[in-house]
């Protein structure tokens, strides 16, 4: 049987080793951008990614392809990467202390990495406080480089939704980046 993309997933159904590893191959890269893009680098974002082809292998026998794999995977990413933010927020509740939301020793603030002119760093560390479902669209049409019918597919919204959490987004990141805004 194959996806909506065409390619064939009898080898992974069928346990094949190397027709798994060909898979993780195919689509590490579509995982990581997305779940980096939602929650930044560290031992976390590879946990999710980890998380993600654990339960498309538990679940591939039930996969339809009604939807393409990578879009099947990157839904699957974003809701992981959205449990991770809200375990966050949650600490952040049970604790008096701050809990960082990216990791301090390779993410200082933004106005510290606006005086090293790292612009790509800048615009990363912005992202990631935007609201989620807001991060989300950024990450899926702005980051991977989307059209708005693949993001609204991923995400499950409207495209109609996908273009206004866009243009909010985009309005936030240009307050958050200041100056630095006008250079992307």
């Amino acid at each position: 049987m194959s996806d909506a993309s065409g390619e064939n997933l009898d080898g992974v159904r069928s346990g094949d080793p190397d027709a798994w590893r060909a898979f993780v191959a195919r689509y590490e890269d579509v995982v990581a951008a997305t779940v980096i893009g939602m929650i930044g680098r560290g031992p976390e974002a590879e946990d999710i990614g980890q998380e993600v082809f654990i339960r498309f292998f538990r679940n591939v026998h039930s996969f339809r392809g009604d939807a393409s794999v990578s879009t099947y995977l990157t839904r699957s990413a974003i809701n992981l990467s959205l449990n991770a933010i809200k375990r966050r927020q949650r600490m952040r509740r049970w604790f008096s202390g701050p809990v960082e939301d990216v990791h301090p020793a390779s993410e200082p603030d933004p106005s510290a990495l606006a005086e090293q002119a790292d612009l790509s760093k800048a615009v990363s560390f912005a992202i990631r406080k935007l609201k989620p479902d807001y991060r989300a669209v950024v990450v899926l049409r702005l980051v991977r480089g989307l059209s708005t019918a693949h993001t609204a597919a991923a995400l499950g919204i409207p495209a109609g939704t996908v273009m206004s959490r866009l243009s909010r987004a985009q309005e936030t990141l240009r307050k958050h980046l200041g100056g630095v805004a006008d250079h992307v």
